[in-house]
């Protein structure tokens, strides 16, 4: 993905790629990244102030529906400040990927397969817990129990890093091999390769995104490589700071899982420091840096066909300020539109894409009107 929670675009996005974006400089004196994220048969983007998702349903047409950035950063300006405005990324990221992941699951199948909300949030829960359990408690305990040739100090954290890193390569080549991932990885592909037509001033048509790559460099992919490099670094000297107390490996083990959710918003902060850094940046030290995240998208991202590209755009079109689509959409895109809840509080997207509302769904009046 293209990450929704990128350092350059004014907290819109995308960590999920370094180009300029809003098509031609004279248009947009300060171009904004736009990212997003491939969810369950779908996209989301993410725009300045407005967040989108796209779903293909299985009838065949295009589920969308979008909503307000949140303006905390705005009301509590302490979050615009450095290292502060990454914590708030982190989970504002969460957030809406949460979020659109759950709008996406259960308009992805026919009604009578959705979850309930309860059912919903229990599946969240436990996909959290597992994330916490294979990537921080399983390396932590493992390692403090063997602790005595590691020790508890920087080599430690160093084989911790590399091994959190070994089983993360692990889990994304195992689920690359699910037919039912492999498609999310497509719509992966889908989202990169139209944010990098529309940074290239290209028309948002299949045929014209087709020749762009499934690699973006400001992929939430660098993010996360980023993170666990800037971890073993924070670890270490936190653990420097506040040494590991004596005692058998399991109060060992528990310190170390401790520090790291402890710690976890400053690692965040920095990474995303890190990004804003070397964003729009074009030399090698930065392009070395991207390298192994752009290796890594040689999994997480696949070559889409022109359905998927197609609930891309919708998704970005729906996104993008009206003043700014002109000229650079396509008309003709074949499937029907079927719009959800409409939040948007700016003129965005298309003015005369009409669609079909969701019954006992209210559409907002800003956006896109719906058929009668």
């Amino acid at each position: 993905m293209t990450d929704a929670s990128s350092p350059t675009g004014g907290d819109g996005h995308s960590v999920m790629n370094g180009a300029s974006s809003d098509a031609p400089q004279e248009r947009h004196a300060h171009p904004h990244y736009y990212g997003g994220q491939a969810v369950v048969e779908g996209v989301m983007m993410r725009g300045a102030r407005t967040w989108a998702v796209a779903v293909r349903r299985p009838s065949g047409d295009i589920y969308l529906e979008r909503h307000p950035v949140s303006d905390f950063p705005e009301r509590r300006p302490l979050f615009k400040k450095p290292m502060f405005r990454g914590m708030f990324a982190l989970v504002d990221a969460m957030t809406i990927g949460t979020r659109a992941l759950t709008i996406s699951a259960n308009q992805s199948v026919e009604e009578e397969e959705q979850l309930s909300g309860k059912a919903m949030g229990g599946s969240l829960a436990v996909a959290l817990l597992l994330f916490i359990g294979v990537f921080i408690v399983l390396p932590n305990l493992g390692l403090a129990a063997v602790q005595g040739p590691l020790g508890s100090g920087f080599v430690y954290h160093v084989v911790e890093g590399v091994v959190r890193m070994g089983i993360f390569l692990l889990y994304l080549s195992a689920i690359s091999l699910v037919a039912d991932i492999r498609r999310v990885f497509q719509y992966h592909g889908a989202e990169h390769k139209t944010i990098a037509a529309w940074e290239h001033d290209e028309t948002l048509e299949p045929s014209a995104i087709e020749k762009y790559s499934t690699l973006h460099v400001r992929c939430g992919t660098n993010f996360l490589l980023m993170v666990m490099l800037i971890a073993i670094i924070t670890y270490s000297i936190g653990g420097s700071v506040v040494p590991a107390p004596e005692g058998a490996w399991y109060v060992v083990g528990a310190y170390h899982i401790l520090l790291r959710i402890v710690l976890l918003p400053v690692v965040a902060g920095l990474a995303y420091e890190g990004l804003r850094l070397g964003a729009g940046k074009d030399n090698w030290f930065v392009n070395g840096l991207m390298k192994p995240g752009l290796w890594l998208q040689m999994i997480t991202t696949k070559p889409p066909n022109d359905d998927q590209v197609e609930v891309a755009i919708r998704a970005f079109e729906a996104v993008v300020p009206t003043a700014h689509l002109g000229g650079r959409t396509d008309a003709t895109l074949p499937s029907s539109l079927v719009w959800g809840p409409d939040e948007a509080t700016e003129e965005v997207g298309l003015a005369d894409v009409t669609g079909t509302p969701v019954p006992d769904q209210h559409v907002d009046s800003v956006g896109p009107a719906a058929d009668s």
